[in-house]
């Protein structure tokens, strides 16, 4: 499991568990949101900011057994997250649904949301996603710094040239980006600076860089 803020979800965008890339849930967020693929995400299933993820149990994971309340229990116990639970509420899966909300709501006092399929689950991620964004866009359009550094992130060429540094990948050129706004001021941030955004080893790496 992981701690709020140790997985750092850039503004606007879900983090996924590289276990669902190529599922239907992927496919259907795939241009309606921002998706990236990481390994290492543990027992959360989408990162939706850095204090909110979400975990899916589906109709299979209901119907094999308990697994999934060992999950539940071991994220819980484990993570200072704000934990979303998506449960496959179908004809197979109903007879199970009483016992996971009472576990979810009850005892571990996470947000349960009850979906017929990957389809409908996809819908309310965006939903959840775009009502965290709206939130955060209140404070990006007081700022009119953020805001330019916003339309820097839409340069394609930039995005790619920070890729290209050690270390650095999708999601930390994109925070990088958003923290410095420029290549320029990237170049000339400092390591303590560089800190802050992405850890102390990939500072270094870039800074050397």
């Amino acid at each position: 499991p992981v701690a709020a803020g140790s997985v750092a979800v850039p503004y606007g965008h879900v983090i996924g568990n590289e276990k669902w890339r190529g599922s239907e849930v992927a496919q259907r967020l795939q241009g309606k949101i921002k998706l990236i693929f990481e390994d290492g995400l543990g027992l959360v299933d989408f990162h939706l900011s850095n204090r909110i993820c979400i975990l899916y149990i589906s109709e299979a994971d209901l119907v094999a057994g308990d697994d999934f309340k060992r999950r539940l229990v071991r994220f819980r116990n484990a993570s200072s997250l704000g934990g979303i639970v998506i449960v496959e509420r179908t004809q197979i899966s109903d007879q199970y649904f009483l016992a996971v909300q009472k576990l979810v709501v009850l005892e571990l006092g996470m947000v349960l949301l009850p979906v017929a399929n990957q389809g409908e689950a996809s819908q309310l991620i965006i939903q959840l996603v775009s009502s965290y964004v709206r939130e955060q866009s209140k404070d990006h359009n007081s700022n009119p710094f953020l805001r330019k550094q916003c339309s820097q992130l839409a340069e394609a060429s930039v995005f790619r040239t920070v890729q290209q540094i050690p270390g650095v990948g999708k999601t930390k050129a994109l925070l990088l980006l958003q923290q410095f706004g420029s290549i320029h001021r990237l170049c000339n941030a400092s390591v303590e600076e560089l800190e802050l955004v992405v850890g102390q080893t990939v500072a270094q790496q870039i800074h050397t860089f």
